[in-house]
């Protein structure tokens, strides 16, 4: 599944839309980005709450190719700006965190 995939689904919105079209092999979840940075697989699509500037710093580290921000939350500009900078692609859902996961799961499978 390539990133621009994730855009054509219908539950999520592209936040972040410059990016490179990349494969997206993996998907994870979590809030703690500690556990993002030691576990999150490079090449994977990460499914949090956590948007702030932070957490693209730790997707960058990590590798991952696209963040989804699930609950609505709201995404600051100077996240946004950093994702941009990355190359770190952003979406965001109403859905929660295990409706995602499975959603991604699915389309993975």
């Amino acid at each position: 599944m390539k990133i621009s995939d994730l855009a054509s689904l219908q539950t999520l919105t592209c936040l972040q839309e410059q990016y490179t079209d990349a494969e997206i092999t993996a998907g994870y979840t979590s809030d703690l980005l500690s556990d993002v940075m030691g576990n999150a697989e490079e090449h994977s699509v990460l499914i949090t709450i956590q948007a702030h500037k932070n957490t693209v710093a730790v997707s960058s580290l990590a590798g991952v190719s696209a963040m989804i921000i699930c609950n609505n939350r709201p995404c600051p500009e100077d996240m946004l700006e950093a994702a941009r900078d990355e190359g770190i692609a952003v979406f965001r859902t109403s859905e929660n965190q295990f409706q995602t996961s499975a959603l991604i799961a699915q389309q993975l499978g």
